[in-house]
C-alpha cells in the first residue's frame, strides 16, 4: 500500500472525495460576535487562532461540525450495550461556528465531519486524533473509511480528565491518512454497510 501526499490527495479531492476541501493547513480564520454574542464568520479583519484543519503534507485534517450528542445518564440507563443501544443517554446539542461544546469530567460526545468523503474503491483512509486535543487530554475515535463508503464521518470525541473539556464546532478534530492499494472483490457500498451515507449522527448498529 501507498499513503497519498498532498498533491495526490488533492487531485483525489478534485475528483469529489473531500467535500468541502481546504488547500492549505488553516491556523486562524476571522470571527467576531454578532448580535446575540455569538460567533461568526465575517469579512472584518481580526484574526482568531483555531485548531487547525486542511491538507497537510501526508493526510487531511478534517473538521467537527455543529451537531453533538452529548452522553447524559439522566435517565438512569443501567448499563452501556452496544446490541441494544439506548439513544436516551445522547442529548443533542447544536452550536455555531467556533463555538465549544463542552464534554463532561470521564465522558464523551458523538460529532459528525463537517466534511463529506467520496471513498473511493483503491483507497482506504485511517483517521486519527490531533495531537493539540490529545494533550489536553480528548481523544478521537473513528473507525476506517473503507473502500466505497460515502457520508459524514460519526466521531467519538472522549474527555479523558477529571475537568469538563471543550471541542470547538467548525475546526480541527483528526487528521486522514489515504493509502491507496488494489480494489477489493467487496466493497463497503457492495455489500450495503449500516453507515453508509450517513448524513447526520447515527448511533449504535447492529
Amino acid at each position: 500500500m501507498m499513503v497519498l501526499n498532498d498533491k495526490q490527495i488533492a487531485k483525489r479531492a478534485a475528483q469529489g472525495m473531500i467535500e468541502p476541501f481546504v488547500d492549505k493547513q488553516v491556523r486562524d480564520v476571522v470571527v467576531e460576535s454578532n448580535y446575540e454574542g455569538k460567533l461568526v464568520s465575517t469579512t472584518g479583519k481580526k484574526l482568531t487562532k483555531v485548531v487547525s484543519y486542511g491538507l497537510s503534507s501526508f493526510g487531511y485534517d478534517i473538521r467537527i461540525g455543529t451537531k453533538f450528542r452529548v452522553f447524559s445518564n439522566a435517565h438512569g440507563c443501567p448499563v452501556i450495550d452496544p446490541k441494544n443501544f439506548e439513544p436516551k443517554v445522547l442529548v443533542e446539542i447544536e452550536v455555531e461556528p467556533h463555538e465549544a461544546v463542552i464534554i463532561p469530567p470521564n465522558s464523551y460526545v458523538l460529532g459528525l465531519s463537517l466534511e463529506y468523503f467520496r471513498i473511493p474503491n483503491d483507497i482506504i483512509a485511517l483517521c486519527h486524533g490531533k495531537s493539540t486535543l490529545a494533550r489536553s487530554g480528548i481523544l478521537v475515535n473513528v473507525t476506517p473509511f473503507e473502500p466505497g463508503w460515502v457520508g459524514h464521518a460519526v466521531l467519538e470525541i472522549s474527555n479523558m480528565t477529571p475537568l469538563p473539556a471543550k471541542v470547538y464546532a467548525g475546526e480541527g478534530i483528526a487528521q486522514v491518512l489515504f493509502l491507496k492499494g488494489e480494489p477489493p472483490a467487496t466493497t463497503y457500498a457492495d455489500r450495503q454497510g449500516r453507515y453508509q451515507d450517513q448524513r447526520d449522527i447515527v448511533t449504535s448498529r447492529v
